[in-house]
């Protein structure tokens, strides 16, 4: 009787802390949003070249933390004529890298923990990785042949007279109503919401970590390697559809990290995972770009599907790139803290602005 008490109560103590965990990353990017959502905007329309749109993705993504956003502004801006298809698309492949500063962010969480904290930073940056192989292949064959540009307008004219569609979102549904409620109480300081969401991020963190442990140490293994990540097929499919219906990458990408950190989940489990949550998140896009009804706007869309469908189809053959890469970096960054917090800092933030300032 006991021993069902005490599991029972894991149980509520897991939600509620799985509940915070998607709170706190919410609200981190709300806070950011106060900070600078018109910013991000007129950041996005100063683009002048397609390298400076490429940073513009990857800044502008880093600083509200979801590529969902930027990739419906960039096609509000180009359905608006504020932006063409060939600057846009730059910034949508920077956008897909920007997003996965979440993912570092929750990893940095546990690095007073460096056995768990270097299995958590390979799961969080493995993308990143990803994300740079792709670019450094799709970047020149956009550049100098309009890869993405062509195959996604042909794609936009078989689409171009289907009406706006709206899907519901579960997560958001419940979590939205007490994010808003929160800067509303903290009176739309930014600051002020950052820190609770940064406090809240930490100490969900903490003890998700250990409450999983103690739940399923003994069968969730089983259930993750034979069920949810048995291949990476069903991982991928997972990671398309968790994504499509929760419409952000951020949350549910980084759900993995505290698995991947805990041993519940490998690196070769989480990496097809990112890149099935990478497709799903286009899903906002093109439900932007429909609704516009701008064959502009929806050929946008269609290049961010494709640059994430071309990228796995490159990179998948030789993805042991990335994975290396990952966890190459992962094991340095357990040799001092600075590594993964330098790492976060100039990766996301400076170098883009530096090249961005420099190459305008």
């Amino acid at each position: 009787m006991r021993a069902r008490l005490d599991r029972t109560i894991r149980w509520l103590q897991l939600f509620i802390l799985l509940y915070l965990f998607f709170f706190s990353i919410s609200l981190l990017s709300a806070s950011l949003k106060l900070f600078g959502q018109d910013a991000v905007t007129e950041l996005l329309s100063i683009v002048s070249n397609p390298f400076v749109g490429l940073f513009v993705g990857i800044l502008a993504t880093s600083v509200v933390q979801s590529s969902s956003s930027v990739t419906s502004i960039t096609v509000g801006l180009v359905a608006g004529g504020g932006l063409d298809v060939s600057q846009a698309i730059p910034i949508i492949m920077g956008s897909n890298m920007g997003t996965s500063v979440t993912n570092a962010l929750v990893a940095a969480m546990q690095l007073n923990k460096p056995e768990e904290f270097q299995r958590a930073f390979a799961a969080a940056v493995v993308d990143d990785f990803f994300e740079i192989c792709s670019i450094l292949v799709l970047f020149p064959l956009q550049l100098y042949f309009n890869l993405l540009g062509a195959s996604a307008a042909f794609l936009s004219k078989q689409f171009t007279h289907f009406g706006g569609l709206s899907s519901f979102n579960p997560l958001k549904a419940v979590i939205d109503p007490v994010v808003e409620l929160t800067t509303q109480w903290v009176t739309g300081s930014g600051l002020l919401a950052l820190i609770i969401a940064l406090a809240l991020l930490f100490f969900s963190m903490r003890y998700l970590v250990s409450t999983l442990k103690q739940l399923f140490i003994r069968g969730i293994e089983k259930f993750f390697d034979r069920t949810l990540f048995k291949t990476a097929a069903r991982a991928m499919l997972l990671g398309l559809l968790a994504t499509a219906l929760i419409q952000s990458s951020s949350i549910t990408t980084s759900l993995t990290v505290p698995l991947a950190g805990a041993g519940l989940i490998t690196l070769q489990q989480v990496f097809p995972y990112a890149l099935g949550a990478n497709v799903g998140t286009t899903l906002t896009a093109m439900l932007a770009a429909l609704a516009t009804g701008e064959e502009a706007a929806l050929t946008v869309a269609f290049a961010h599907f494709l640059y994430n469908i071309f990228g796995i189809a490159i990179i998948w053959p030789i993805r042991q790139v990335p994975l290396g890469l990952a966890g190459h970096l992962a094991r340095y960054s357990g040799r001092s803290r600075l590594v993964p917090l330098g790492y976060i800092a100039f990766v996301f933030f400076a170098i883009p602005m530096a090249l961005i300032y420099f190459m305008r």
